[in-house]
């Protein structure tokens, strides 16, 4: 038989997701929630085009970034309207803004450090398909090299076979 969600755990499970940090795979939280990764790649979809609504409060998920899609300008900002508030004052600003306390801490301690030497996501994918695009073209070339070198033997085969010679 089908399980049956609620509105308002479809709703916590996306948030969930969406707030996770990059080193924390879908598939993992999916588990922890005891929901397919499917199901919840579906839920994430819903809720990016705006079809994902609570049904009790008639609000629905906003289209909020995820902590790691901030650009560096937009968290800096962040630190920077953060660093007077108190405890109480950052937990209002984090819920506001869909934050948790410890994203700003980190882009805080990661701002400290100074610019990282790692690619950002974006980046990587980029260049993970960009070395894909040039293994296919390098297959594609080797394969038209040895074609050529076939066609050189067996050419060299039916002349000598043949009696032809090139000074001829």
């Amino acid at each position: 038989m089908r399980r049956r969600f609620t509105q308002e755990f479809k709703v916590q499970a996306v948030e969930k997701a969406l707030s996770q940090c990059d080193d924390v795979r879908l598939e993992d939280i999916a588990l922890d929630l005891g929901i397919g990764y499917s199901t919840l790649q579906r839920w994430i979809a819903l809720a990016k085009n705006h079809e994902l609504e609570t049904k009790n409060n008639g609000s629905h998920m906003t289209i909020e970034k995820r902590p790691h899609d901030w650009s560096l300008e937009e968290r800096l900002n962040a630190i920077i309207e953060c660093a007077s508030l108190d405890e109480a004052a950052l937990n209002e600003y984090c819920r506001a803004k869909g934050l948790y306390p410890h994203h700003i801490k980190q882009w805080k301690q990661d701002f400290a450090k100074g610019p990282s030497t790692k690619p950002v996501k974006s980046d990587s994918k980029q260049l993970k398909q960009e070395i894909k695009q040039l293994q296919k073209e390098l297959n594609r070339k080797d394969k038209a090299l040895a074609e050529t070198a076939a066609l050189l033997v067996l050419k060299t085969k039916a002349d000598a076979l043949w009696g032809f010679n090139e000074d001829d």
